[in-house]
């Protein structure tokens, strides 16, 4: 397919934009697409300015973690691809999978100050949603029954272990 506006290049981006109720499509190519005041795209998206995620989340994580903790926090690193807190803070970016284990305290507190949980609630992809959805009810089951036996409510228990056993009998 050839671009909407240049019509000499492949189209590759697809661009979808609503404004007032009114829809309006186009595929262009991706010179197109950095030189479009149409559609307001930054070509450069290393761009940082006051307002941008990463100082926003920079500055949100010292709220969250007290100085004092702070620069105890900034200096740890991971051992796997070397990335530090500091440069997490400063490029919103972590360096590797592991990074989520070295620096999850403070990834932790941020989140739940932002969104009030740490768990995600929402829409589960279906591919993997039942293991999910069962995964999510054992968790609850095993709580419910954690209070039925505080409570001394064994028949309550007993019904509450049933169903977990069942749960796990479908998998």
């Amino acid at each position: 397919m050839l671009c909407e506006l240049c019509k000499q290049n492949e189209a590759t981006i697809h661009i979808t934009k609503i404004v007032n109720g009114v829809k309006k499509e186009a595929n262009i190519c991706s010179k197109c697409a950095g030189n479009s005041e149409e559609f307001n795209l930054v070509s450069d998206m290393d761009i940082i300015t006051p307002f941008s995620f990463q100082n926003i989340l920079g500055g949100l994580m010292d709220y969250v973690n007290d100085t004092s903790k702070s620069s105890r926090i900034a200096e740890i690193k991971c051992e796997n691809c070397g990335a530090s807190y500091r440069e997490f803070k400063e490029k919103g970016l972590l360096g590797c999978s592991e990074c989520y284990k070295y620096f999850s305290p403070a990834i932790l507190s941020v989140v739940k100050g932002v969104q009030g949980n740490t768990e995600h609630i929402g829409k589960i992809p279906k591919r993997s949603g039942k293991d999910l959805v069962n995964k999510n009810k054992i968790l609850k089951l095993k709580e419910e029954l954690q209070k039925a036996i505080a409570l001394e409510e064994y028949e309550k228990a007993a019904e509450i272990r049933d169903k977990i056993r069942d749960i796990d009998k479908e998998k």
